[in-house]
């Protein structure tokens, strides 16, 4: 049995890193079977066709970037890991109300808020340390995640990485606690 599918890919390849007409068809055709099984793992089921999309398009466009020699595959996983990544930092993440958790100022509360509090209260109990700690200091000590990051002495981007897994967290906490 002959196998051209070395000689295939190869030439595709280099069509592709020329920008010849139809070589993203068929790098569409041959690699987002591949692509979007990739990025099951990491975006919604209901988002792997248009971030799928969205990463052909940067391949055409970043198709002068693309070295022949090297496995396309690979190329085209890496664009898909970064534009599955961009995806989900994009999606705005469902928080709890500032509302939901401040003290009245009367001193006094319906039973319902007193129950509400309460259950962010265990909810917070349940977060990794880091975590809890970043989501109190931004809304119990109403810092900017700046000034938490300096409080702390942590990276800016650990504070905010903290702060959005700690409200994801939080959240399905919460989701999970009304049903």
């Amino acid at each position: 049995m002959d196998d051209t599918r070395g000689d295939t890919s190869e030439t595709m390849e280099t069509l592709l890193a020329r920008g010849e007409p139809g070589a993203l068809c068929e790098c569409f055709r041959t690699y987002a079977p591949m692509v979007r099984s990739y990025l099951r793992r990491l975006v919604p089921a209901q988002d792997v066709d248009d971030v799928a999309q969205v990463v052909f398009a940067e391949v055409w466009r970043s198709r002068h970037r693309f070295d022949p020699a090297r496995s396309l595959s690979a190329w085209l996983l890496g664009i898909a890991h970064k534009r599955a990544v961009d995806h989900l930092r994009a999606r705005a993440p469902r928080t709890v109300p500032i509302e939901a958790v401040a003290e009245p100022t009367d001193g006094r509360a319906a039973g319902d808020d007193l129950a509400d509090r309460d259950l962010v209260r265990r909810a917070l109990a349940e977060l990794p340390v880091a975590q809890r700690q970043a989501i109190a200091l931004a809304y119990y000590g109403d810092l900017t995640q700046r000034e938490i990051a300096e409080r702390l002495r942590v990276p800016l981007g650990t504070i905010k990485a903290r702060t959005t897994r700690g409200l994801h967290r939080l959240s399905a906490l919460l989701e999970s606690a009304a049903t």
